[in-house]
């Protein structure tokens, strides 16, 4: 349930320890990361990457040659891992793995890895916990349906494909990876299949998630339409 008071401040009462919980999910190069970090910030909460998690994994597995079938030892890495989120860097294990983990070969394997029932569940628990002592504002592909089906505020992000791999390949490039626009597009397109089609909370839109195209809007116009429904000024 949504209060508002005259200064428009958030006074919301939640099923997750009364705090509030900000769900954004989509597929990938849609904004929502980037949205999510500077929304958070913007209201005072503490992001949370919940792609940042499934990627720590997967670069965990390989780095360790830990084969995708081997069910014990990867839900043994998964319990003992120890996931922080400082600002925009991510730690595993008290490593800083931010740019590891936005590697092309974890980006290639990181779907097929979060198809993994059991790490899923895992992982779903390690989230909640993070909801319990903070307010947060999460994004995924599964937070407004499976993480948190009681968030207070839910959207749900989508973008053209053309869009959403030019701005992939901005990001590689920005990690210091050259990568041809159409093999990104490609790569996008086969895990958009992977997500969606997944036993184990497949990607879809939350029956009550507002729904963003943000294939025409700069960063700065998403985190503001957001905030804006978030507090109720629209």
């Amino acid at each position: 349930m949504t209060k508002t008071n005259s200064t428009n401040e958030i006074n919301l009462k939640t099923e997750e320890g009364n705090k509030i919980i900000v769900a954004i999910d989509g597929p990938s190069g849609t904004g929502k990361s980037t949205t999510a970090r500077i929304l958070a910030e913007k209201l005072g909460f503490l992001y949370i990457d919940s792609g940042a998690m499934y990627r720590a994994i997967t670069y965990e597995l390989i780095s360790k040659n830990v084969k995708p079938n081997d069910i014990k030892k990867i839900i043994e890495l998964t319990q003992n891992a120890k996931m922080s989120f400082e600002g925009e860097d991510f730690f595993l294990n008290g490593k800083n793995v931010t740019k590891e983990i936005r590697s092309l070969d974890v980006t290639n394997k990181v779907s097929n890895v979060s198809a993994i029932k059991e790490l899923r569940k895992i992982l779903v628990n390690k989230q909640r916990e993070f909801a319990k002592k903070n307010d947060i504002v999460m994004d995924g592909r599964d937070i407004g349906t499976v993480v948190f089906p009681n968030a207070d505020f839910k959207f749900y992000m989508i973008c053209d494909l053309k869009t959403r791999a030019a701005r992939r390949r901005q990001d590689f490039m920005e990690h210091g990876m050259k990568i041809a626009v159409e093999k990104i597009q490609m790569e996008l397109s086969k895990r958009d299949k992977i997500d969606s089609t997944r036993k184990e909370s497949p990607l879809k839109k939350a029956k009550d998630a507002i729904e963003v195209d943000t294939t025409n809007m700069i960063i700065e116009e998403q985190v503001n339409l957001l905030y804006r429904k978030i507090k109720g000024l629209d």
